[in-house]
Order: C-alpha cells, then structure tokens, then sequence
C-alpha cells in the first residue's frame, strides 16, 4: 500500500477526471484514503453503524443510494424508510431502497462536503467502499448537518486501513456431490443456501460448478447483455441484486433503456441506474431453487476471481412478476460451450 502524503492524495484528486475508485486505484491507495487527506476541510469522520447511520439518512429525503463491487453499481433514487436493525444483518425495506446491511463491514464512515456536492460515504476495514448516499439538490441540508454533528467522531485523524483480503475463489467439493443435491432438493427458502454450502464446505460458485443439471446450467458471456435487452423489450419484472461483502441493493421491477458504452453495460432509467463491466463477467450462470412458493431462478454472474457480481431473479406472481415468461426468457438465453475446471 502506498504511503503517499495528504498534500500528494488532495493534488491528485483536483487534478483528476477519473472515479474516485479508479483514481485511487492508479495510486495505489484504498479509495477512503482520498477522503482520509481532506479531514478538517469538507470531510468529517462519522460513526458508520447502520443502526445509527440510517435513521438520520431517512431524514435527508430524497437521495440516491450507491452499492457497488468490483465490476458493477447499482444506483437507486428514494428515500431510506422501513429500517430493521439487527447486529448481524440489518436492512431497509423500501420500494424503492431496498438493502441488506452488514453491520460488521461498516467499519469507516464519512460525511463529504467537496467541489458543491454532499454525500455520507461509508467503507469497510480495508477501505473499501461499502455503501453511498448522494445528496441531491432537493436533499436535505439541515438534515445533513445533524447526522454529521450527531455522528461525527471525537477523533478525526485518519483512520489507518487493514490489509484487503483475497478474493476466495470457487471452493468445490465434488465427493460432497450427491449431500449437496438432497439438501438442495430440500430449500424451502432461498436464504437458506449459503449454510447448506458452507456445511458443506462449498461457497456459493463451487457449489454451482459442483451441482449439474437440472440445478444449475452454465450460460455464455453473451447471456449477461441479452439478458438485459430482454427484460428491457419484454417489460419483465425482476429483482436484480448488486452488492459487496457489506451492502446488497435491490433494484425491483423493470427498467427500459439499456445503453452499452465501451465495455460497460448500462441501464439508465429516471430513478435506477446500473453500470456494469462487461468484459469482466467470468462465468454465467442460470440456478433454479426450490422454495415453498415454488421455484426461484435466477441469472447469476462472477469475475474471474470468483466474486458474484450480480443476481437477477424474476418477480414472484403475487408481486406482479410472471414466473413463466420469466423462465422462458432464462431458458432461451445462450448456453456456455464449456465451463472453467
């Protein structure tokens, strides 16, 4: 990690016309350590909590609310309502902000006031960022101002950054193969995956690379942009998922304007924005599992390290979403030539 001098990290960032993550990138620092060098001047360090942090940002009113991993950003426009707190999982349940928290990632927080824009930006022990909310200009002011004086921390030195852990990878075990499929026949409920994997002793990708049909079936990179043409030309209802180790966003519904630039891929709808790096998408995958409502299937994507980029499942019938056209679009998306070992 480099040890470049705040003076170095502000120059930089007023010089620069890239994203802030990929500025930082270029330095060689985690991207808080941007934020780190503005301490005292537009930036303060605040206590980063879900349970504290979202009840003051439900008072900002509209927002926009940024979720992000290596590969893709899911963007909301709404507002934070229908807080559950929770110590290891907390989540909002909004329509239109709709997240999963994990507290225990939230680790450094900051209230950002730069350049004319306002924004609570939080990131996790490496630095990482977690979760954003973008004020926008209907936002409001004196709100922000109380969850900053509210939260902000005694001591406002820079916080120093843990080491980033490794990505870890697909995690197989193929003499599990036959245990994995009965308990997977068995799922009442989507969450109850990821302990079935793990007792295993599989995550979610070697899981997937272990299982077979008619559990799983492993689509072309090709499938991630149809996908997305297709649920944008059939005006099918899904809900798609994007997060990190910390923060899973929901965007449910559909969305329209799908526009591709470079290698990303984009939705730019009024009130949902989705940006996606094509050309990092690893493996596709499409996964059936059975619940107690019936099947839940979904198109799934990963990175060459064997991160989950996102999750796209069709709306549930009682929520407005038709599960057969769904699976027909799924099925009809193009199949992988082969799998990597």
């Amino acid at each position: 990690m480099n040890d470049l001098s705040a003076e170095t990290l502000r120059a930089a960032r007023r010089d620069s016309t890239l994203r802030p993550l990929d500025l930082a990138q270029s330095l060689g620092v985690p991207e808080a350590a941007l934020l780190n060098a503005e301490l005292g001047t537009g930036v303060t360090r605040i206590d980063p909590k879900p349970g504290r942090l979202i009840p003051l940002a439900g008072a900002l009113g509209e927002v926009m609310a940024l979720t992000r991993n290596r590969s893709c950003v899911i963007e909301k426009v709404g507002t934070y309502r229908e807080f559950h707190d929770g110590d290891h999982a907390a989540m909002t349940l909004d329509a239109e902000i709709d997240m999963r928290m994990f507290p225990r990632h939230w680790v450094h927080g900051y209230v950002v006031e730069l350049d004319g824009k306002r924004s609570v930006q939080v990131f996790d022990a490496a630095g990482d960022a977690i979760h954003k909310i973008h004020l926008r200009a209907e936002s409001g002011a004196a709100a922000l101002a109380v969850l900053r004086d509210t939260l902000a921390l005694s001591d406002q030195t820079p916080p120093t950054f843990a080491e980033r852990a490794a990505p870890e990878g697909a995690r197989m075990a193929p003499d599990r193969a036959d245990a994995l499929r009965e308990d997977w026949g068995r799922m009442t409920d989507t969450h109850q995956f990821n302990a079935l994997v793990r007792r295993l002793k599989m995550n979610r990708l070697g899981a997937y690379r272990v299982a077979g049909a008619p559990l799983v079936r492993p689509l072309a990179i090709a499938a991630v942009p149809a996908l997305l043409d297709r649920v944008a030309e059939t005006g099918q209802q899904v809900m798609m998922f994007v997060g990190n180790m910390g923060c899973i966003e929901i965007h449910s519904g559909g969305f329209g304007n799908v526009k591709p630039m470079g290698p990303w891929l984009n939705v730019l709808d009024d009130r949902f924005n989705l940006h996606l790096r094509g050309d990092q998408v690893a493996e596709v995958w499409a996964v059936d599992k059975p619940t107690k409502r019936g099947s839940a299937l979904s198109v799934e994507a990963f990175d060459a390290a064997g991160e989950l980029i996102f999750q796209c499942f069709g709306m549930r019938s009682e929520k407005g979403g038709d599960p057969r056209t769904w699976a027909a679009l799924v099925a009809d998306l193009p199949a992988a030539v082969e799998v990597a070992a």
